[in-house]
């Protein structure tokens, strides 16, 4: 969990054309298990969203996670990713 300050006097915001970049970046991180953890739902998640942004590579990434998780868990994956969608709009 983030314990730090964000300073939003000179925080940036992330240009549009970059977002693809920083979804598929999180798949990595759930996929990689950096954070100790390997959460192939979240990592799903982020590379369908990524792939969805037009980040061409997130939908092999995709596929190759889908193909370790049970179908209940890609279709938790997606309900979490139209969860996204539909909040971050």
């Amino acid at each position: 969990m983030f314990q730090g300050q964000i300073d939003f006097d000179t925080a940036m915001p992330i240009v549009a054309s970059d977002i693809q970049d920083v979804l598929f970046e999180r798949g990595l991180y759930w996929a990689s298990g950096r954070s100790g953890i390997v959460d192939l739902i979240a990592a799903h998640k982020w590379f369908n969203l990524a792939a969805l942004k037009g980040r061409v590579d997130a939908i092999a990434m995709r596929r190759e996670i889908a193909e370790m998780m049970s179908d209940l868990d890609i279709a938790a994956a997606q309900r979490e990713a139209r969860a996204w969608m539909v909040s971050s709009h």
